[in-house]
């Protein structure tokens, strides 16, 4: 009887949904006192945003910035689904984040740099002293012939001179392209390459882990992987860590490497006028981190997405600028882009920059930053929470800072690493803004406006104002909400935060984005242009959306579509469970099935309890088809530098297939050894892209 009922169970779910087994969590309120102070109240926004007032709602996004020449169409569709937003309109990026805050907070910080090593002091930068290095960097850049629609990358780690490099490129018109400063030379260089970049402006170190790392030596390996690939870079610019000093031992290569420092003095006190630039002119390119496959570059534009990014720090992030607000995201990802940079600066915003990595000496290094500098708004991603639930889960305890907001990023966040964030970090005081969205998309997508919506953890909340989501199964009929059935999460209507194209590839941007749902390819009608995001959802009925992961991450076990963010919330609820990776590995009967790793707290010995809990844990919170084929307890998950599981890696060696490039990874040793090239043959398509976007 029992066979026959989880026979049933599996044909009822059909290829078009994923399935959904997660229970509905409480709500949690916001404080009279933090609705009392936030930069939005007003419940009537959710109708001041609705599709019937789409697109000119978004004038009061356009209205949060300063305009040298006013724009006369809000959105113009003539080329869908290459949406051009505030059309005819004159702006400066540079002069939005600087130039305008100079009358009233010129002596306010703009930036406070605080060094990993703890004897280095804290840097603060002022708006006037941000002002100043903008200007001089920007009459360097122009000094070396570089304008408006040019293309210069850099390849730099957490430090002031990225977002000065950033400000100066953008008061010129030049299209700047960062790459995650953890990123090897080669993945550098084809950003170089497919960008058609001829300067590169990186560092020559910076600390890491208690190591001053040689960054220096990326910088040749990526003008070489450049070269290969035909693209020539003419000059090298190099900012020096210690000013005056050369911190890395890869030697300079006369005639194209050159010291920024030194150039500088040219350029001492020099003013350059911010250039007057279309709304639709591109600011930046954003690539994909995808490890397999040619990188994608976002395209995006100056005044959209400043326009969005500027909005969404003021409501959903609640900057105001007497605030002290901290993102420990990376700048060469776009959340360092959003909401460190354009976002923050934008607001008048005082926000801290550290250098290093979170956990360093300690686990206890995040709270003494945010008790010593009054830091009141904190940002970071799920994986920093776990990391540091995992070592230090009472370190918050001992620290006297009050946070009001805090936001997670970057992936869904399970409720019980919500719940510490909320409890232990929060203080059960601070509002938390789950927010979903991607590079793509520029700014936030799914998220509580945390002063009139409540916190569901779990739930990255309804659509942000002017954000219309819908799910479509994959016959592309809509999903209810409340049905409890998942599909693919698209979003109705543009917005000015999307990107403007693939940088290069018009194709691509239509194929990735659109074609999926898109009845009329000849139509400019927004409404036949759903954007797909590339994540399965599912709707609750109070329209809250829960995202279950990538789409190309779903594991399909004999025809049951299982999100991999369930099975790995499910094992975290093991107290014992710190971290959590679900992979998908071949099966004769089943096609494919579930295998998961584990890492455990520190002080918790591996054991086969753990192993059988964790078995116990899926089949209890999903059922019996979630049961892993193996549970792994490792020392540590093969991570980017910057802190993600690299779960592709641990599926190939689950598959027992080369783990391939692995030169990005912050701990490559956890791969090294192992056996995994076993079997011959190529990888079925869902197993070989499972991961890949990371």
């Amino acid at each position: 009887m029992a066979k026959a009922i989880e026979k049933q169970e599996l044909t009822e779910v059909s290829e078009a949904q994923i399935a959904v087994h997660w229970k509905e969590e409480d709500y949690y309120q916001p404080s009279e006192k933090f609705k009392a102070q936030a930069n939005m109240r007003d419940a009537r926004i959710l109708e001041k945003f609705s599709l019937e007032r789409f697109p000119d709602c978004f004038k009061e996004y356009a209205d949060q910035l300063t305009w040298f020449e006013p724009y006369r169409t809000v959105l113009d569709t003539s080329d869908a689904p290459f949406w051009k937003w505030f059309v005819g309109g004159k702006i400066n990026a540079s002069y939005n984040c600087v130039d305008r805050h100079l009358a009233k907070y010129g002596n306010k910080a703009a930036f406070i740099f605080v060094p990993e090593p703890e004897k280095e002091p804290d840097v603060a930068i002022s708006y006037q002293e941000l002002y100043a290095r903008v200007n001089e960097l920007a009459a360097l850049l122009r000094g070396l012939g570089l304008k408006a629609g040019d293309r210069v990358t850099f390849h730099m780690p957490m430090v002031p001179e990225l977002p000065i490099t950033m400000l100066a490129c953008a008061r010129l018109g030049i299209i700047h392209s960062q790459v995650f400063g953890g990123f090897s030379g080669q993945a550098c260089g084809s950003r170089i390459q497919d960008s058609g970049s001829r300067v590169l402006v990186t560092m020559d170190s910076y600390w890491r882990n208690g190591a001053l790392v040689d960054h220096k030596a990326n910088a040749d390996i990526a003008v070489r992987t450049a070269k290969e690939l035909g693209q020539d870079v003419d000059k090298v610019l190099v900012w020096q860590r210690y000013p005056g000093k050369y911190s890395a031992k890869t030697p300079m290569v006369p005639g194209r490497d050159f010291f920024v420092n030194d150039l500088l003095k040219e350029y001492q006190g020099k003013k350059v006028e911010p250039v007057a630039l279309p709304s639709e002119g591109p600011l930046f390119l954003m690539y994909s981190s995808g490890t397999t496959g040619k990188p994608k570059g976002a395209q995006h534009s100056i005044a959209g997405y400043l326009a969005y990014v500027a909005a969404t720090s003021k409501w959903i992030l609640d900057i105001h600028p007497d605030d002290i607000y901290w993102c420990m995201a990376d700048i060469g990802w776009i959340t360092g882009h959003s909401y460190i940079v354009y976002g923050p600066l934008a607001n008048a915003a005082t926000s801290v920059l550290y250098e290093g990595v979170p956990t360093f000496p300690d686990a206890g290094r995040p709270w003494r930053i945010a008790e010593r500098l009054g830091v009141n708004i904190f940002h970071t991603a799920p994986t920093a929470i776990r990391m540091l639930r995992k070592l230090g889960p009472q370190e918050p305890r001992k620290y006297n800072y009050q946070f009001k907001s805090m936001t997670t990023v970057g992936e869904p966040i399970e409720p019980e690493a919500w719940r510490w964030y909320y409890d232990e970090v929060g203080k059960r005081e601070a509002v938390i803004t789950d927010t979903w969205w991607m590079t793509e998309t520029g700014g936030f997508l799914g998220t509580t406006v945390p002063a009139i919506q409540p916190m569901k953890p779990g739930s990255c909340g309804p659509g942000a104002p002017g954000i219309h989501p819908v799910i479509y199964d994959e016959t592309g009929a809509e999903v209810p909400k409340g049905s409890g059935r998942a599909g693919n999460i698209c979003i109705r209507n543009p917005w000015p935060g999307i990107m403007q194209t693939i940088w290069g590839d018009r194709d691509r941007y239509v194929k990735t984005y659109f074609a999926k749902y898109n009845k009329n390819p000849r139509s400019k009608d927004w409404r036949d242009w759903p954007f797909m995001c590339g994540d399965g959802a599912v709707q609750a009925a109070d329209g809250y959306y829960r995202v279950l992961g990538r789409i190309d991450d779903v594991i399909n076990v004999a025809g049951h579509r299982l999100g991999t963010k369930e099975i790995e919330s499910a094992c975290l609820t093991v107290p014992e469970v710190a971290e959590a990776a679900v992979v998908p590995v071949q099966d004769e009967l089943k096609g494919r099935v579930p295998e998961v790793y584990i890492a455990v707290k520190p002080g918790v010995q591996p054991s086969q309890d753990v192993i059988d809990r964790v078995i116990k844990a899926n089949e209890e919170v999903i059922g019996k088809i979630a049961r892993p084929k193996h549970v792994y307890i490792v020392p540590d998950m093969p991570k980017t530098r910057s802190g993600k599981i690299m779960r592709r890696v641990l599926a190939a060696i689950s598959n027992r297939r080369d783990v391939g490039d692995v030169t990005t990874l912050a701990n490559p040793d956890v791969v090294e050894g192992k056996e995994t090239v076993t079997k011959q043959g190529a990888l079925p398509e869902d197993i070989a892209k499972f991961g890949e976007v990371e």
